[in-house]
């Protein structure tokens, strides 16, 4: 018997009043800041994510989906959203447009990565990139988006943690400490971060194993080694962040999992956890993304997050989200006759915009009603031999239980359904 790929998951129709209740929120929340849609595709070239995410990354070393297509090229399934964004910005030159060019997305993302609670192999995001400034007050703004969506979607007691990991100009002597402070431990290390040492020191700090964890506490901070301008950044975000009322924990040991990184880091976990698998969203600042992929110099700044974790949470929290009826009106009919007048009553319900279902076959009225409650119809409509003689329907009200008799040439007034 075939089953889901490990690392993936049907999304089945019992389980999409949560995904179309984020989607919504997420909407709104873009549309009140301004930002737009963009879609992209889901493979790219396998160099757009060597060369933004970082050639030592685990995620290029070790998780990407990648492929050659008949005609040779090397291809990769996205295993994250900005690249993308980042190419489509240089491509189609909206580097000519009023900056910053504001932009959300969603996106299947694929990574072969151990699944854990809440993301998979094949996952799903939401994304908000802002391109073309460098103004510490739209950091401050992107992390507010992502703070006014969880709490709209309902979710409660998170914790805002930011960090400053600087820039290209301050973050080598910030390395060299803190290589020099982990070389000196090098025999507590694990055997990731004996690599990540070596290849990617920046990393250590996100080791989560239990054997790094008190070095990464005792670790230089990069907050202390940032230069003039990096220290001026920081210190503006945090005075805006202030002013919007946001509860700011300071992490020194956040630095984000991708390479193209600078100056701004954030994440947003439930309160008092920061481990990467309960984290539901975070992001920052990239201003030389787009230079490395060939773009000219562009500062930007955006934040994403997993819709399967978001959607953990909300459970976990209990937060209800509003159900849609699958159906406004369900048809049941009894005869043959009777099937001829309901298929007609169906078509010109539908012409009116009023969702409506039934059950083909000749199921008892019993069965018909049953299924009628069943998908959460909010009327019914019954025609038998009398009905048909008479021109009528029976029209019950499910919530009340109330039924009627009324002529057919009156539903649509009768239902008071209102549809746009």
């Amino acid at each position: 018997m075939y089953q889901a790929p490990r690392g993936t998951a049907d999304i089945l129709p019992g389980e999409q009043g949560y995904w179309s209740y984020i989607r919504r929120q997420a909407e709104e929340i873009c549309k009140l800041y301004g930002y737009q849609r963009i879609d992209t595709p889901t493979f790219e070239d396998s160099r757009l994510f060597e060369r933004s995410i970082g050639e030592e990354t685990d995620i290029v070393e070790k998780e990407m989906y990648s492929l050659k297509d008949r005609s040779g090229d090397d291809l990769t399934l996205r295993p994250e959203g900005t690249a993308s964004i980042c190419r489509s910005y240089i491509q189609h030159g909206m580097h000519s447009l009023p900056q910053p060019v504001r932009l959300y997305y969603f996106a299947d993302i694929f990574r072969y990565e151990r699944p854990q609670a809440g993301r998979y192999r094949q996952h799903h995001q939401f994304g908000v990139e802002a391109l073309g400034e460098q103004d510490p007050a739209l950091d401050a703004e992107v992390i507010d988006m992502a703070w006014q969506l969880y709490a709209g979607a309902g979710l409660r007691g998170l914790t805002l943690y930011l960090n400053s990991i600087g820039c290209t100009g301050c973050r080598p002597g910030y390395l060299n400490n803190l290589k020099s402070f982990y070389s000196d431990h090098r025999e507590q290390l694990c055997a990731d971060c004996k690599r990540r040492l070596e290849k990617n020191p920046l990393r250590l700090l996100d080791c989560k194993n239990p054997k790094c964890v008190p070095l990464t506490e005792n670790a230089p901070h990069s907050a202390d080694h940032l230069c003039t301008e990096c220290s001026d950044h920081f210190a503006k975000l945090k005075t805006y962040l202030d002013i919007l009322g946001l509860p700011v924990v300071l992490n020194h040991c956040l630095v984000r999992g991708l390479d193209y990184y600078n100056r701004t880091v954030f994440e947003i976990a439930p309160e008092g956890e920061t481990a990467s698998q309960v984290t539901i969203g975070g992001g920052g600042r990239y201003d030389n993304l787009i230079v490395q992929i060939g773009g000219r110099p562009t500062p930007a700044v955006g934040f994403a997050t997993g819709i399967e974790r978001l959607i953990l949470n909300l459970e976990k929290q209990g937060v209800a989200v509003p159900t849609t009826p699958a159906s406004d009106v369900y048809l049941v009919y009894m005869g043959d006759d009777a099937k001829h007048q309901a298929i007609r009553l169906a078509a010109i319900l539908r012409k009116s915009k009023i969702a409506v279902s039934g059950t083909p076959g000749d199921r008892s009225l019993k069965a018909q009603m049953r299924q009628a409650g069943s998908i959460g119809a909010r009327y019914v409509l019954i025609i038998g031999e009398d009905e048909v003689k008479a021109s009528t329907v029976v029209l019950k009200n499910m919530a009340r239980g109330e039924q009627k008799t009324i002529p057919q040439n009156s539903i649509i007034d009768e239902l008071g359904i209102n549809h746009v």
